[in-house]
């Protein structure tokens, strides 16, 4: 447990350099915008990552080729400070050089056509996976029968012929 003063130390660099975070979800060709009170020569940094939800799975798939967000970010007097396409994980940076309501808008570039494009590699790839891996099981299991069949086979001729060699037949 840290000390007084360290606490104190702590205390006050926090206030010192607040910080903030949102947590959302955008739709399909959703677009959301933010306006922040940014003070002037503050650099503000941006990460997100964008995800497409499987509703057969009911999980995330892992992040799809040609899925990325779009950020568009403008000063208080409406000029574009940046306007960029990322990538589907990314992080955008940027630094005001006036003070007052700064509006940052994402949307995601995500079309019908690439969402279904997106799920369908992935039921391809885990399709695949599950098929080469049968196949890897049902090649081991007629290696280990053929070699049961061989043993088998060697052990009913030497018993055969111990048994005629017994009766005197051979």
């Amino acid at each position: 447990m840290p000390s007084v003063p360290a606490a104190g130390v702590l205390l006050f660099l926090a206030w010192i350099y607040p910080s903030g975070a949102l947590y959302f979800h955008i739709g399909e060709t959703e677009k959301k915008c933010f306006i922040e009170e940014i003070p002037d020569e503050t650099m503000v940094i941006g990460k997100y990552r964008t995800q497409l939800w499987d509703k057969q799975s009911g999980s995330f798939l892992p992040s799809t080729p040609g899925l990325g967000m779009h950020v568009e970010i403008k000063d208080p007097e409406t000029k574009i400070i940046l306007s960029r396409q990322y990538g589907s994980d990314g992080r955008f940076t940027f630094t005001s050089h006036t003070p007052g309501e700064h509006q940052i808008c994402l949307h995601s570039n995500s079309t019908k056509m690439a969402l279904f494009a997106g799920g369908k590699l992935y039921r391809e790839e885990r399709f695949r996976m599950t098929s080469e891996s049968t196949n890897q099981r049902v090649l081991w299991w007629s290696i280990a029968q053929t070699l049961i069949l061989i043993v088998t086979g060697i052990w009913q001729m030497k018993h055969l012929k111990s048994f005629f060699e017994a009766k005197k037949l051979v």
